[in-house]
């Protein structure tokens, strides 16, 4: 019996999926392929222009300069869009800008961070798959098979807004010319939004979009700044002008079709690819496509959704499960329509994306001269992915030592502590004090691989001139195969 209600479910739901995905992206259903379509098969690329014997199959592009990935003409639809980047630059993908433009208009259709654009916040690299967007090889390798027609011409383009020059800017634009394109046919749209921190008093605004079309996809993002849960917020769609949203969410975790918070996972429609955890500083990525059940309107969307969660008193009690967080908040919205769009609120500049004035970072092996150990060797060490290529590592060779850096605060005030901090195979487990004070709980920085990740230790009131940090070894993790401890910057910034 089981058996046969199954097949009868899938004999029925396999024609819808069919049809709505073919509604959306025609070659993303297979059973299309064996249908000869009237297109040529095009390619914009990076490719060698020696293409018989050369390999300089990379573009870099120096700061404040614009890359022009692709200008096509058409009738056409792009298909499929691939990039890699190598840059030395902390939070590249967030620095570097994405736009789009389809004949010949004057303000882009998409503009966007690229990391954000392909799915990932917070200027990070991260894997994941879903069905219009793939991120591979440790997050580096974007795809994105979102149908992007154009009547005209497309024009695509990437400007480098960090500091540092982007060393190699891979690409593929693959897409179809076509002798003519529907009327009535839609174009993609995707816009960038931040608040930092979200607006108290009111609901953050994901979209704003005047227009006929349907709504395809979001992708938010969170950085914490206090603990605990931040995503108890619903999310409200208001369609065509009414004054009450005609979808109403039960939550944050809910919209984006999870339960009960976040954890780490993708498929093929929603996913959370990043989600590091309920501390302060904590950072998450969530997505949402509405490729099976987009949101049609036919004169404007506004799409809305509430910062809320758990609050605390004073004492550190819970105040609320339930109530507005100041969190700092990110998105990208993604959808479709037929009329011009409305030019979109000027993108903040690329260093005003990010957190953090990392111009203020205190690189670690600057306090080498003035730090204190009381057993093992402290010295510079080069490894990648810190800034400025290097950090302050110091070898113990047994538990219970301690390394003390001095450091000087210029004006009184409430700091936020931030610090880049090693994690690999060999390294110790270790206790923060600030002025003998203990930080949070003590950090295990054993990993098998080295990389680089950055911690939050919250707000501290700082009195000003000099201060004492020390860093306390408590052990180290079984797996581990020593004591280490790498320290490539810390960074104060004044709330």
């Amino acid at each position: 019996m089981k058996t046969w209600i199954s097949f009868v479910l899938i004999a029925f739901c396999l024609p819808l999926l069919a049809t709505a995905v073919a509604q959306t992206s025609p070659s993303a259903y297979l059973g299309d392929l064996p249908k000869l379509q009237d297109a040529q098969t095009m390619r914009a690329s990076s490719s060698d222009a020696n293409w018989q014997n050369g390999n300089a199959d990379a573009r870099p592009i120096p700061p404040g300069e614009t890359l022009v990935v692709a200008e096509l003409e058409g009738p056409g639809v792009i298909t499929h869009i691939w990039n890699t980047i190598a840059s030395k630059e902390k939070y590249y993908s967030r620095l570097l800008l994405l736009r789009m433009y389809w004949d010949g208009e004057e303000h882009p259709s998409v503009e966007a961070p690229i990391g954000d654009f392909f799915g990932i916040g917070h200027g990070l690299d991260e894997p994941f798959d879903s069905l219009p967007v793939r991120v591979s090889s440790d997050g580096r390798g974007r795809n994105c098979y979102w149908p992007m027609p154009f009547a005209k011409s497309a024009r695509i383009t990437v400007t480098n807004e960090g500091r540092q020059r982007t060393d190699a800017f891979y690409f593929y634009v693959d897409w179809e010319k076509l002798p003519k394109l529907d009327p009535e046919i839609a174009y993609f749209h995707a816009m960038y939004r931040q608040e930092f921190p979200a607006v108290m008093g009111k609901n953050y605004l994901i979209a704003d979009i005047a227009g006929r079309g349907h709504y395809v996809g979001t992708v938010l993002s969170c950085r914490q700044l206090t603990a605990s849960w931040w995503g108890e917020g619903d999310d409200f769609f208001f369609i065509d002008g009414e004054t009450e949203p005609r979808l109403r969410g039960t939550g944050t975790e809910d919209y984006f079709c999870d339960g009960w918070g976040f954890r780490k996972q993708a498929g093929i429609y929603y996913g959370a690819p990043l989600v590091e955890g309920y501390s302060p500083g904590s950072r998450s990525t969530v997505y949402r496509w509405h490729i099976a059940d987009p949101v049609h309107f036919r004169k404007s969307l506004r799409l809305e959704i509430e910062h809320k969660g758990v609050t605390f008193k004073p004492d550190g009690s819970v105040q609320s499960g339930f109530e507005e967080r100041p969190d700092d908040f990110s998105s990208v919205a993604f959808w479709y329509q037929t009329e011009p769009h409305q030019p979109y609120p000027a993108m903040p500049a690329g260093a005003a994306r990010l957190y953090y004035d990392l111009t203020n970072v205190v690189e670690g092996e600057s306090l080498i001269p003035q730090a204190k150990a009381t057993e093992g060797t402290l010295e510079k060490q080069e490894i990648g992915g810190a800034s400025g290529g290097a950090h302050l590592w110091w070898r113990p060779t047994a538990p219970d030592q301690t390394l003390t850096l001095p450091f000087e605060v210029k004006a009184s005030g409430d700091y936020e502590i931030l610090m880049f901090l090693t994690y690999s195979w060999d390294y110790g487990t270790y206790q923060f004090e600030l002025d003998g004070k203990p930080l949070e709980k003590p950090l295990d920085f054993y990993h098998p691989s080295v990389e680089v990740r950055e911690h939050l230790f919250g707000t501290q009131t700082l009195a000003a001139g000099p201060h004492t940090l020390t860093i306390r070894n408590q052990g180290k993790n079984q797996q581990s195969q020593g004591y280490f401890f790498g320290l490539d910057g810390f960074l104060l910034t004044k709330r």
